[in-house]
């Protein structure tokens, strides 16, 4: 599904990214941890095509289409899905309505028409009750005024909507208490399938305790130093990152 090769990237003349190789397929969760600091934000925005980081090297293809020249309006409508660290907050636009449109957007770059409001409306109904969300949570504006949570537990509906193939969860757990914690992962798994895949980047082995993951991967200095299994986190856990810098010099 996701094939990143040797990926070199950065923001004007700072390289962030110094070698990345990653690849993903349908079904699989894939957590990215490391310190502050080791590049795991600017690969999810890479990969989603924020235009203010350029690719100096390497490669990204989605499904065996090179992603480089296309835009993140692209990448989305592809299938693509990522959660901010910090969302933004649209007044007077509610969550339904930013919804719907995002929908009918998706489905108009794919040359369909917009979806019939019967089944809209059917549609959120499904996913708000999936993820325990209040109807009344729909009408409010856009992650105006709401807390951590359910900033975060709004990204989970948008994604459960938008039905992406791959979804990127960047630092979702942060700032969260262990409640909102417990009913974001909770959502998560319950979208998990064999046809998606699911990116989490994250500091800290918590959250990996809800959303089990394939996959562990260390960024350091903007690379993938170490990869393993969900026990490589718990041992992250335990050690921290430093004790890798002496494992990668005695190799």
């Amino acid at each position: 599904m996701l094939r990143i090769k040797n990926l070199h990237a950065g923001v004007e003349e700072n390289e962030i990214l110094n070698g990345i190789d990653l690849e993903v397929n349908p079904g699989e969760v894939h957590a990215i941890m490391g310190p502050n600091g080791s590049g795991k934000s600017t690969l999810a925005a890479v990969i989603a095509g924020k235009e203010e980081f350029e690719i100096t090297d390497g490669s990204i293809e989605f499904e065996g289409e090179s992603l480089e020249e296309a835009s993140p309006e692209d990448r989305a409508h592809k299938g693509i899905f990522m959660s901010f660290q910090y969302p933004i907050e649209i007044p007077g636009v509610t969550v339904t309505n930013f919804i719907k449109t995002a929908i009918n957007e998706s489905r108009k770059a794919r040359g369909q028409e917009d979806m019939p409001a019967n089944k809209m409306l059917k549609l959120i109904r499904e996913k708000s009750e999936l993820l325990e969300i209040d109807r009344k949570f729909l009408s409010r504006s856009l992650n105006e005024g709401f807390s951590g949570g359910e900033k975060k537990r709004n990204e989970i509906f948008q994604m459960a909507m938008l039905e992406p193939k791959l979804a990127i969860l960047d630092e979702t757990d942060s700032g969260l208490d262990i409640d909102a914690l417990r009913i974001v992962a909770h959502g998560v798994n319950k979208l998990r399938s064999k046809d998606n895949a699911v990116i989490v980047i994250t500091h800290y082995q918590r959250l990996l305790d809800y959303i089990i993951p394939d996959f562990v991967h260390v960024l350091q200095d903007g690379k993938i130093v170490k990869s393993g299994s969900k026990e490589l986190a718990l041992e992250l856990e335990e050690k921290g990152y430093d004790w890798l810098k002496d494992e990668i010099v005695s190799q």
